[in-house]
């Protein structure tokens, strides 16, 4: 039996569907295809304008970032010259105060000045051994020394009773009445006068005047001790042959050991060749308001064992 063959068509259902389905996703394709173009320009803009922010944002940021250095080098400058301006006022300070210092020791050297003036255009000096017969001895103090060296506690407590100081040296130099020389010591070895240090005052009643004006208006350290000044006394100004006394004027004292200082002082007021005593050593206790009795313990002994008298003054 012979099979008949169908007839072919292209142009059926299933071929529509294709042409169809692929006709509409041309269609897709093209309307996507659009969207893509348009959608890429937008966000170009946006982007570009976003760059263009951040570009700008940079770049204040940069300029903010440059003037806060600045301010910072300007803030540093300012705080270094700050410190040299405190630096230069401190020094000037101080500079100020040294010179102040120096005037005063000027006014000192001065007096001293006119005081070796007036020596050196002296002619002739009273001699020691003038016929005057003087005393050997005043309320019990030996007055017969040539030289005489007083060593004075500064300390506040006998700055507040100075010119009853001041008034006690007039009448110890007044005791003895033909001393050659004398000196002032405060209780740290200083010379109230500079230009006489480790050198004797002559004594005359012009000079004495002249001292005793500047000793009014004396101020010195002091550590109301007066063994440092008595062994400046010893060591500076002690010399074989000389009659010397130290008058210690003081109303206290700080000092750790008494038999350590007054054999120390004993040791070096002691001629080691012949073993004789080199000056006499006396003391004047002063009642102040910081008057203790470790003064006289140290000064009642320290004059016994070297020829000197111990004497308290009634309080004023």
């Amino acid at each position: 039996m012979k099979i008949k063959k169908k007839d072919f068509d292209i142009f059926n259902l299933s071929f529509l569907d294709v042409i169809s389905c692929s006709f509409g996703a041309v269609v897709l394709l093209v309307l996507l295809s659009n969207t893509d173009r348009d959608t890429p320009q937008s966000s170009a803009d946006q982007v570009e304008s976003l760059l263009e922010q951040v570009m700008t944002l940079k770049s204040q940021a940069d300029n903010l970032a440059q003037k806060i250095d600045q301010q910072k080098k300007m803030n540093d400058i300012q705080l270094v010259e700050k410190g040299n301006l405190g630096q230069a006022a401190q020094i000037f300070s101080e500079d100020l105060s040294k010179k102040e210092r120096e005037e005063k020791e000027l006014v000192g050297d001065l007096d001293g000045l006119s005081l070796v003036q007036s020596t050196l255009e002296t002619v002739s000096i009273a001699s020691s051994t003038s016929n005057t017969v003087r005393d050997e001895e005043v309320g019990g103090i030996p007055v017969d020394s040539d030289y005489v060296i007083f060593v004075i506690d500064t300390s506040g407590s006998m700055q507040s009773i100075w010119n009853h100081v001041s008034q006690e040296i007039i009448n110890v130099l007044t005791i003895h009445p033909q001393v050659k020389a004398f000196q002032i010591l405060d209780d740290q070895g200083k010379a109230i006068i500079s230009g006489y240090s480790g050198r004797w005052i002559p004594d005359a009643p012009f000079r004495r005047k002249i001292v005793m004006r500047l000793f009014k208006e004396w101020r010195s350290a002091s550590n109301s001790s007066p063994v440092e000044g008595i062994m400046t006394a010893l060591k500076q100004y002690k010399k074989p042959g000389q009659s010397i006394a130290i008058y210690v004027f003081g109303d206290d004292y700080t000092g750790a050991s008494y038999d350590d200082d007054i054999a120390n002082i004993t040791k070096m007021n002691t001629n080691q060749k012949n073993g004789q005593r080199l000056a006499k050593i006396h003391a004047v206790g002063f009642f102040s308001q910081a008057t203790t009795g470790r003064f006289a313990i140290l000064m009642r002994e320290l004059a016994k064992q070297n020829g000197g008298t111990f004497l308290a003054l009634p309080f004023k």
